[in-house]
């Protein structure tokens, strides 16, 4: 089979246009062709009059190797990749070693899966309810203002990544497809098809609700067994011949410990609680930075205009997204995070008394306004005061928020006009805010640092450069977003296990190993690939090159 690359056609093109484009690419007869199937399909809105899909087909030829030879000069034109997933070890025989995976977000999940899959049967530790009840507390929140410390957006089964937009692309290395497998899982749990070959792909928080009941079916099947509404409030360590600690078990909330010699700790970037127990254990941590900064809306027509043209509306292309990134005089960067086209601002709070907001889509993204994350970047040296200072100052600004916004979860609201001006907002304008359980007109300058507040300021004007519109008067800016990120990293070694406790395998974003739901569960695979290789003897874990081996940032 021949991959084929960088195949432009017109928007509105015929579907035998695609097949005729093909032909012509490889000069070949229609003869000659036995088939091609698209591999990825994306979208080149540079210019805004002349809209294109960008097409990759894997394509099966009467005589694949005489046109491989003849465009052995063209990076366009190359032998498919084997791109299925091909496991790194398996149990020849019943085994009493049982892994333990905390947290059940994507790589929770993804951990447990790859595991169950090999024959040993995880049991995955969960805080949080299953999805189904997870959903009606979170519900609880943007309805009713009644908060769930334990079962709400970043806590419970499917991990924060459920009430998002769902997207599933990232910009890890990839040199073994796992990506590939996370989605084809999605697909045999329920997703949409066309998460394998869509270049942004997306799936909404409703269907992932029912994958997530489908893939934890699935796990059960392979003997893995869940705990949920289970806190992790201690670790079992011991001395190991070496000299070296080992873990040896968990300590339940219940005061049960259960013992393992690996423990994958995927437990994502809000659990504050087990970070502060994790450091008073002695876990090797790190602060590193992250970002904080508030959520706009603006009219998604608007957003559909500006990037589209002319084609603004146009089925196939859905609604549009965009990426923006400044660069303000005071040395702050200024970007646009996690981008949710036609959705929602949710309340994304996890503590009482805090105010916290995030994104959401629908699979439809057919909601009125677009919304974005406009934060400012943080380093260590702006919140000094000790490793666990960062959750600290993440702490200090979701409280403001609650106190601006009223004291009753409602967040803190300004028009982008008066936010521009200086001055507090009185009432809201054509921009109606999608924030439940609702939004108060305020000040936001009360709840982000000043040079946050600077910097966005002189980012929205650059921004409206970019996109015309973006700096409406009416669009609507909601505080605080401060869960961009886990304020620490947990390092790893070349074994992906932590360096001063073995057995101990930091995993995903709340490590500081990913940043989205697919580079997640690529880490869970890679992580349960770590394991499954020192359980069987097989070998050194795999290092995938780019950032200094195993112990990288993969988001």
């Amino acid at each position: 089979m021949i991959r084929v690359t960088e195949l432009k056609l017109p928007l509105d093109h015929a579907p035998v246009a695609l097949e005729a484009a093909l032909l012509a690419r490889l000069q070949l007869a229609k003869s000659e062709l036995v088939a091609f199937t698209v591999f990825r399909r994306g979208t080149d809105a540079r210019k805004r009059t002349a809209i294109e899909f960008v097409y990759t087909l894997d394509v099966t030829l009467r005589d694949e190797a005489a046109v491989l030879a003849r465009f052995a000069d063209d990076h366009n034109v190359v032998p498919t990749p084997d791109m299925a997933y091909k496991p790194v070890a398996r149990t020849s025989s019943q085994t009493t070693a049982r892994p333990i995976v905390i947290g059940a977000g994507p790589c929770g999940l993804f951990a447990a899966l790859i595991l169950a899959e090999a024959g040993f049967c995880p049991i995955i530790i969960e805080r949080g309810t299953i999805v189904r009840q997870r959903t009606k507390d979170t519900w609880a929140l943007w309805r009713r203002g009644i908060l769930s410390p334990e079962s709400n957006v970043q806590f419970g089964e499917g991990g924060a990544g459920t009430f998002s937009d769902g997207k599933l692309y990232s910009q890890i290395k990839d040199p073994r497809h796992q990506g590939r497998k996370v989605l084809t899982e999605f697909v045999a749990a329920g997703a949409p098809e066309e998460i394998l070959w869509a270049a942004k792909p997306h799936i909404g928080t409703f269907r992932l609700v029912t994958m997530v009941e489908c893939m934890r079916a699935k796990i059960e099947a392979l003997g893995g067994t869940y705990r949920f509404e289970t806190r992790v409030t201690g670790l079992e360590l011991e001395r190991a011949i070496d000299g070296r600690r080992r873990i040896a078990g968990v300590i339940l909330g219940t005061g049960e410990t259960l013992a393992a010699r690996h423990v994958v700790l995927a437990v994502g970037h809000s659990a504050r609680d087990t970070f502060e127990m994790l450091h008073a254990a002695g876990i090797a941590m790190e602060a590193k930075p992250f970002s904080i900064g508030v959520r706009i809306e603006h009219p998604q027509s608007l957003i559909d205009a500006a990037r589209f043209g002319r084609a603004s509306g146009n089925k196939a292309l859905g609604a549009a997204d965009y990426k923006l990134v400044h660069h303000a005089k005071n040395g702050r960067s200024v970007y646009s995070f996690c981008m949710c086209p036609g959705g929602t601002v949710v309340a994304a709070t996890s503590e009482p008394g805090r105010v916290v907001t995030n994104g959401m889509s629908q699979y439809s993204r057919a909601e009125r306004n677009a919304n974005a994350g406009i934060v400012v970047g943080i380093t260590p040296a702006d919140y000094p005061g000790g490793l666990l200072a960062g959750i600290a100052f993440q702490r200090r600004w979701e409280e403001a928020a609650f106190v601006a916004g009223g004291g009753t979860y409602a967040a803190p609201g300004q028009r982008v006009a008066d936010f521009l001006a200086g001055r507090p907002s009185t009432s809201l304008g054509a921009v109606i805010p999608s924030y439940k359980p609702g939004v108060t007109p305020t000040d936001l300058s009360t709840c982000l640092p000043d040079y946050a507040i600077a910097a966005i300021r002189e980012a929205i004007p650059a921004f409206d450069r970019q996109i015309k519109g973006f700096a409406l008067g009416d669009a609507v800016l909601t505080g605080v977003e401060t869960r961009t990120s886990a304020p620490l990293r947990i390092p790893r070694d070349a074994t992906w296990q932590s360096p001063n406790t073995r057995g101990l395998y930091p995993a995903g974003e709340g490590a500081g190993y990913a940043g989205g739901i697919l580079s997640a569960g690529v880490d869970g695979i890679r992580v349960a690939e770590a394991i499954l290789l020192e359980l069987t003897n097989g070998g050194p874990p795999p290092v995938y090159r780019g950032s200094g081996g195993a112990a990288l940032a993969y988001g």
